[in-house]
């Protein structure tokens, strides 16, 4: 009988001590923060939806978006086919071949460059890494295409760009 005696004082102690209006209180400042805050954003009358096809959003400064290849003064790409943007892609998705270029004031450009954008990761490592400035991600996304060959960036379409 002892027992269920002490038990019952230890619930009567418990009921207590919970309810303790400075504890419930501790609860209501941050609940009532939350509230304010959720009422400010909900009354703000700012359209969250954007009707995407007519309406686009414009991309954050520093966005990185598709690729493109740069020409120089003359008109001739910038690349000089060295290999450091392929070396320092961690998707591995540039492919570069090269050959002897016909101008003097460099040894060599790329006869092929690659991109696969379905295996690219929009890293920007390949534009930090060019010792030329030759290649650089720009603001425009979503250009669709219909199959994954279409993904798979040349040279032709990086220099239009």
């Amino acid at each position: 009988m002892a027992n269920h005696s002490d038990a019952s004082e230890e619930n009567q102690k418990r009921k207590t001590a919970t309810s303790d209006p400075r504890e419930k209180a501790t609860y209501a400042v941050p609940v009532a923060k939350g509230l304010i805050n959720t009422l400010k954003h909900i009354l703000r009358n700012e359209p969250n939806t954007i009707h995407y096809p007519d309406e686009k959003r414009t991309p954050y400064p520093g966005y990185r978006g598709e690729h493109r290849l740069k020409r120089d003064e003359l008109g001739r790409e910038k690349c000089v086919a060295c290999f450091m943007c392929s070396t320092a892609c961690p998707a591995h998705c540039i492919e570069i071949v090269a050959e002897e270029a016909p101008w003097d004031d460099r040894e060599k450009r790329p006869r092929l460059f690659n991109i696969d954008m379905m295996r690219c990761i929009y890293c920007g490592m390949c534009e930090e890494a060019c010792p030329c400035d030759a290649i650089e991600l720009t603001p425009v996304f979503n250009i669709p295409a219909r199959t994954r060959a279409e993904k798979i960036y040349d040279k032709d379409k990086l220099l239009s760009l």
